[in-house]
């Protein structure tokens, strides 16, 4: 179920399966929706599990990864992407902070449905 969200609200915001960065962008939500801690430490705990699962290197996730925040920000649904977020965003979003805007908007989401 919780998947199935998650894979909902990365393909509304513009964010097709055809980009490698779709399944390690769907697998670091879960991630992070299971454990904090990886939305603090991004570059050193949550690239590397990632790249771990896929048999990636740490590095390539980030780029996949920054390709489909990319993807969202140019072609995809950027009003969306403003509403979850919950304040103004003047330019692309990190990686960190994209993750965040995600995961605290599916736990918001989750919670409300209990």
């Amino acid at each position: 179920m919780k998947e199935q969200k998650i894979q909902r609200l990365v393909r509304t915001l513009g964010i097709g399966a055809t980009y490698r960065g779709y399944r390690y962008l769907n697998y670091g939500i879960q991630l992070c929706m299971q454990d904090e801690n990886y939305l603090l430490s991004v570059s050193k705990l949550l690239y590397p599990k990632i790249a771990k699962e896929y048999r990636a290197t740490s590095s390539s996730v980030e780029r996949d990864i920054r390709t489909v925040i990319n993807v969202c920000w140019e072609k995809g649904n950027r009003q969306l992407l403003q509403e979850i977020s919950l304040r103004p965003l003047s330019a692309r979003p990190t990686s960190s902070v994209f993750l965040d805007i995600l995961v605290d908007h599916l736990s918001q989401s989750c919670t409300d449905t209990i």
